[in-house]
């Protein structure tokens, strides 16, 4: 890649469950949705305006070191299971973007990260579902990169501070999880207090104005009030860790909150005015 472009935030976003943004009324009704949805809707808009390409990190995919997608044409892979048959049709036909995948392998190899190239991996749930809604058209080339396997905060905030020159090339950074993420909470009543007091810790350590706390604060995030309750498994917090590294000493902001399936969730944006 070459020529510098206008900075530009990464951010870490909820993707809600399963197909949802077709689904909505069996999700707890299209009104429950929509502040999401708006939320999705203008970072489509930061993409279309000031992004040569996208990189997203999903949940939904890990590896034992960073693996990088280097295809032109990803397939649709559908995670997800028990849904209506039509969504195991859904299509984003977005292009991959191999010079951006080449530009990360690159910047990753050089922070002394052992790497791998694919081609195979298709966009999983955690990338269509809400891309779909951000930028339905589908135009915008991207790439992927996995999580690391054992989920180490550190090694996630590593990968996000070796990354953050791709905020200068036109590259949008989205970590793509979920803030609350305890399939057997969702829709619960009970879950909700616990969710809000993880939810109101995570804004705190994202907001810290002082980038080196905000990595200890994120890197502890275990001793955060009910973090194992909200995340019994922490691979929908994981993303965060990346948006926030790659976010440098740039401030960070809550972009979005609200109630998603009944528990608090919120989106973030690392940079760029937040």
């Amino acid at each position: 890649m070459s020529g510098k472009a206008e900075r530009l935030p990464a951010y870490y976003i909820p993707h809600g469950g399963g197909p949802w943004h077709v689904m909505m009324e069996d999700f707890g009704g299209r009104a429950a949705w929509q502040p999401l949805v708006k939320h999705l809707e203008e970072l489509g808009d930061v993409a279309r305006k000031h992004a040569k390409a996208l990189l997203v990190i999903s949940a939904h995919w890990e590896e034992p070191v960073p693996t990088v997608h280097f295809g032109k044409a990803p397939a649709m892979l559908y995670d997800y299971y028990g849904f209506p048959e039509e969504t195991y049709r859904l299509k984003w036909p977005a292009p991959g973007a191999p010079d951006v995948a080449r530009r990360i392998d690159e910047l990753l190899r050089r922070a002394g990260f052992t790497t791998v190239r694919e081609e195979e991996r298709g966009y999983d749930h955690g990338t269509f579902v809400p891309m779909m809604v951000a930028l339905p058209e589908a135009k915008l080339p991207v790439a992927q990169l996995s999580l690391v396997a054992g989920l180490d905060p550190a090694t996630h905030l590593a990968i996000g501070h070796a990354l953050a020159p791709l905020r200068d090339e036109g590259v949008l950074i989205v970590g793509s999880g979920f803030s609350y993420h305890n399939m057997r909470g969702f829709g619960d009543p009970r879950s909700r207090p616990a969710s809000e007091r993880f939810d109101e810790w995570l804004r705190a350590a994202a907001e810290h104005p002082d980038p080196e706390e905000r990595d200890r604060l994120l890197a502890a995030w275990e001793s955060a009030p009910d973090a194992r309750a909200c995340h019994p498994r922490s691979e929908h917090l994981v993303p965060v860790f990346i948006a926030a590294g790659a976010g440098g000493a740039d401030p960070g902001r809550r972009a979005f909150s609200g109630l998603v399936m009944g528990v608090a969730a919120s989106s973030f944006a690392f940079g760029a005015g937040a």
